[in-house]
């Protein structure tokens, strides 16, 4: 069963979808996020149909400034709004009826994946976390994503928009991917495979979906790390599962950030034959995430 919500954060209404499995009651409910640039049509309900089938309610929802949600900057990813909007959301969920309160959770893909280890670490009400293909420190991956000379025309551009927007004039825009030669198109993420992928993803089912972001989020991404917050998750059963082809956000620096993880309830899986975006693309692909995912959550269930 399907259902439109909304809830409030920061003073802007979000909009999302709960759906909930059939005919029970008195159920564990799972906080989808999204990523970078997502709207909430983009893969969260393929997660969250295994979830369902599981026995588990789940609530996707687009983050203020995307998609049908309110918010004054168009397009703009702040990390830490965007982990309060994911705050609010457990929130929200604590309200409904027929959901389990003590049995809410959270999992968060790609840039939201880094956002699941850093809200794991501050949110005591989450009962079980899964981090998907996560961000860890920005910083690093789009150094190695853009190499060297590209990475440095990307800093002058931050540091131009800086300068623009202390005179008072509003962030500049980039696009998310490059439509074809990155060498021809400075952008935040530089892979023409991206574009292609979300383009179709916005055609079968994400028609909100925009392909370009705020310079100023490239600038948050700069400062973003997951890994310090790794490092205090001592007692949430967490999963974070990573494709051993992903050549976005690096096996090792995700490997590094769950070895930092201190709890012993902790699990990881690294599924191979799949990179970052086939995850988006290939059904068979998100297959594999999906149900490594969702047997864990069956299985922590069980022990909560």
């Amino acid at each position: 069963m399907e259902q439109k919500v909304e809830f409030k954060s920061g003073g802007y209404t979000l909009k999302g979808v709960l759906t909930r499995p059939a005919g029970k009651s008195n159920v564990p409910l799972v906080v989808m996020a999204g990523g970078w640039c997502y709207t909430k049509e983009i893969v969260l309900p393929n997660y969250a149909k295994k979830f369902v089938d599981i026995g588990c309610a789940t609530l996707a929802f687009d983050y203020r400034n995307f998609g049908e949600s309110e918010g004054d900057i168009r397009q703009d990813l702040n990390p830490w709004e965007q982990i309060e909007d994911i705050r609010n959301a457990i929130s929200f969920a604590e309200t409904l009826e027929g959901v389990d309160h003590n049995r809410i959770g959270l999992m968060g893909i790609s840039y939201a994946g880094g956002h699941a280890i850093i809200t794991a670490a501050i949110e005591p009400r989450l009962a079980f976390v899964i981090s998907a293909v996560p961000v860890i420190d920005g910083y690093l991956t789009l150094r190695r994503c853009h190499g060297e000379t590209r990475f440095a025309e990307l800093l002058e551009v931050v540091a131009e928009d800086r300068k623009n927007r202390y005179q008072g004039k509003p962030s500049g825009k980039i696009a998310q991917s490059p439509k074809e030669d990155p060498s021809k198109e400075l952008t935040s993420w530089p892979f023409p495979h991206i574009y292609s992928g979300f383009m179709a993803i916005k055609e079968e089912s994400a028609p909100l979906h925009e392909h370009w972001n705020t310079i100023e989020s490239v600038e948050w991404l700069l400062r973003y790390q997951a890994k310090p917050y790794a490092e205090r998750i001592y007692e949430t059963p967490i999963l974070v599962a990573i494709a051993k082809g992903d050549n976005i956000t690096s096996a090792d620096l995700e490997i590094e950030m769950f070895n930092a993880i201190p709890n012993p309830n902790k699990s990881f899986v690294s599924v191979g034959g799949v990179d970052h975006m086939s995850l988006y693309t290939k059904p068979d692909h998100l297959e594999k995430i999906g149900r490594a995912s969702a047997q864990w959550l069956k299985e922590t269930l069980a022990n909560l």
